[in-house]
């Protein structure tokens, strides 16, 4: 007397029965995932983390190349300039 409909199960029950263990195996496989990638983090502040170091600015010849390169200055100006470059050991910073 338990079991009904010549002991069969319906078409919904093996929709259901399906439906639920696509849902488990979701979320166990959800699970693993977040806590991999929990785990495979590195900790905030830890030696791990890298920072970035500041750009460095560009130097007197590449400022000039570029000026060169855009077409500001002609070629003896670049050579004049970069002679003058050299020649003071790029130290314009005294006046």
């Amino acid at each position: 007397m338990m079991f009904w409909y010549d002991r069969d199960m319906s078409g919904w029950g093996w929709f259901g029965m399906s439906l639920g263990m696509i849902v488990f195996w979701g979320l166990i496989i959800t699970v693993f995932v977040l806590l991999f990638r929990a785990l495979s983090r590195p900790a905030p502040g830890g030696s791990g983390e890298v920072t970035p170091s500041p750009p460095t600015p560009p130097s007197a010849e590449q400022l000039l190349a570029e000026r060169f390169a855009r077409g500001e200055i002609d070629e003896e100006e670049y050579q004049r300039r970069l002679g003058v470059l050299h020649s003071t050991g790029a130290d314009l910073t005294k006046h």
